[in-house]
């Protein structure tokens, strides 16, 4: 049974007071936290005003972007608890994989999530139009599901394009490390040295290891400043560098044998992988081989006493 235009009328304004309903939901919590807020804020406004006063900090700028005021409300709505159903700690970790996991990019992430989750329903309504009630329940479910897990599913083939730059950087890295401590530089002066010199080269790493550093320098122990360089990317080697990193700080001593050791065999297990993806791909190329190149190896080779078998069979049909 087809739906009415009265019904259309309707069906588009439900979906409309849903999303209506979902933003004053929203909007009630977020007003809990900015009421507290504003409180914090009216206290450090004072107190930069009177350090401005004296001269301890710069003048204000007056003009804030709009785009600086989108994200700002976008965090704001991340921090409710709404906000934090639709960007969840696996979400969260996942941002952390993809290095834009602070204000901007957990905004921008629940603008895309509750944008397209509205958006694909709505195309899908008014693309077919003229549907059942089964089917039109189908598209809104479908909408909403793909809409909400499209960003996602982005973000997890950035991950992923991260995490294999990562595997391809971590030889390196632990040659620059064994090279610098090597030359007498302590794992401080070794890390602010990948940091600045190689991170046009260790453009994965040499972000992290610049996120440690900033961390260890703001007053935080090596080894929680080293946490996340050895769990964003969930990389059993990362972790085993993190750890050696973390104990040549408490207790010194020599690390060139540990890591040529350690680069030796992290480079045999790419060969093993390499083979591995070498081996697979033979057999993908046999399947290629058996469709493509076996019909005209046959025609080529059989096809003549093909061809003489049926004139031969021909003749004898028109004998009889």
């Amino acid at each position: 049974m087809a739906l009415s235009a009265t019904q259309h009328t309707l069906v588009i304004l439900a979906i409309l007071l849903i999303a209506a309903a979902s933003f004053l939901v929203g909007g009630a919590l977020l007003a809990r936290g900015w009421r507290f807020k504003r409180n914090l804020n009216t206290v450090d406004q004072k107190i930069a005003a009177n350090e401005r006063a004296t001269g301890m900090l710069e003048p204000e700028p007056k003009s804030v972007r709009w785009q600086d005021r989108i994200v700002a409300m976008g965090a704001d709505w991340v921090d409710t608890p709404f906000g934090r159903q639709l960007v969840a700690e696996e979400d969260r970790h996942l941002l952390d994989q993809c290095g834009v996991n602070d204000k901007r990019g957990q905004a921008q992430f629940f603008v895309a999530r509750m944008t397209l989750a509205i958006f694909f329903p709505l195309c899908g309504f008014f693309l077919l139009a003229n549907s059942t009630w089964m089917r039109f329940a189908l598209i809104m479910f479908f909408g909403l599901a793909i809409g909400y897990m499209l960003p996602k599913w982005v973000m997890q083939r950035v991950a992923a394009e991260r995490g294999r730059k990562v595997s391809e950087e971590l030889p390196l890295l632990i040659d620059l490390l064994r090279l610098l401590q090597g030359v007498g530089l302590s794992v401080d002066q070794s890390l602010h040295v990948i940091e600045t010199e190689f991170s046009n080269v260790l453009q994965v790493l040499g972000e992290e290891i610049a996120i440690a550093s900033r961390q260890y320098r703001a007053g935080r122990t090596r080894e929680q400043s080293m946490r996340r360089f050895s769990t964003v990317f969930d990389n059993e080697d990362l972790q085993s560098i993190a750890r050696l990193i973390v104990q040549v700080e408490h207790h010194g001593g020599a690390v060139q044998e540990p890591l040529k050791l350690f680069s030796e065999r992290i480079r045999e297990q790419r060969k093993l992988d390499m083979k591995e993806r070498v081996g697979k791909l033979t057999v993908k190329m046999t399947g290629v081989m058996v469709l493509t190149l076996l019909p005209g190896l046959l025609i080529i080779t059989g096809g003549v006493g093909f061809l003489a078998v049926i004139r031969a069979l021909t003749k004898i049909a028109g004998n009889v």
